[in-house]
């Protein structure tokens, strides 16, 4: 973690009024109700345009009361009704706000179809160098986690990039690394991701392999869609015998 995210992860709330807070006394807030809540996890959820807070000249995030609403009713999608950030994406856009959840408003099926099936935007590659000011990792790590297999760049007129998904996987990684989890303890991690990714290519082969595109397209989307309802599953089955250990 860079100097910086460490300061404005131990910050508490630092506008006129207290009405607007750093990310880690958001975290602070909503850990009651979202024990999994992290500061890595909102970043991503900000890489993923889901949400905007503003930026002091300093660079740090203040989330406004509007945000953290907003970022509330994001976390109880995902965690009440198992959607994709694609599908909750289409939610808030179509003006779903947390009262609308806390009543148990469910959202119209077939508009889930309509964003299940939008196409998703080519991902950006980054620079080695941005990937490291962006996740405080040290360089040394992304090499370990080449080396072990969990991680691959993509080779580019001469200089290895790395996509969205795996600066993530580098971010995590690296606050994993606080706590002495290194690349060798995380071939656990990408085996049950590999087996995951095997089962769920089975379900769906024939539709993968049609020679229908748009079949083809519906079967990707598809497939994005049961990997986030087993990841979700994931979670909660590690939530439930971290518990047992707790007791």
């Amino acid at each position: 973690m860079t100097p910086r995210a460490d300061v404005e992860s131990r910050s508490g709330p630092v506008s006129p009024g207290g009405k607007s807070l750093t990310i880690g006394a958001v975290c602070k807030q909503l850990e009651r109700e979202f024990p999994d809540i992290s500061i890595s996890k909102i970043r991503y959820l900000e890489d993923q345009k889901l949400l905007a807070p503003r930026r002091t000249a300093g660079g740090y995030r203040l989330f406004t009361p509007s945000d953290v609403g907003r970022l509330r009713t994001i976390l109880r999608l995902q965690r009440d009704e198992f959607l994709p950030l694609r599908v909750i994406r289409q939610e808030l856009a179509s003006g779903r706000a947390d009262e609308d959840i806390s009543k148990g408003n469910t959202p119209d099926p077939r508009s889930l179809r309509r964003a299940t099936l939008a196409v998703r935007p080519g991902e950006s590659l980054y620079p080695l160098q941005q990937v490291l000011e962006e996740t405080g990792a040290d360089a040394a790590l992304v090499k370990e986690l080449e080396e072990y297999g969990v991680i691959r760049g993509e080779k580019r007129d001469g200089e290895v990039l790395y996509d969205e998904t795996v600066r993530e996987i580098i971010r995590a990684v690296t606050e994993l690394k606080r706590f002495g989890v290194g690349g060798r303890n995380l071939r656990v991690f990408r085996t049950s991701a590999d087996r995951e990714a095997a089962l769920l290519e089975q379900i769906l082969a024939p539709a993968l392999r049609s020679r229908n595109p748009e079949r083809r397209k519906e079967a990707v989307q598809a497939l994005e869609n049961l990997a986030a309802i087993a990841s979700h599953l994931k979670h909660l089955l590690l939530i439930r015998d971290l518990r047992k250990i707790a007791k």
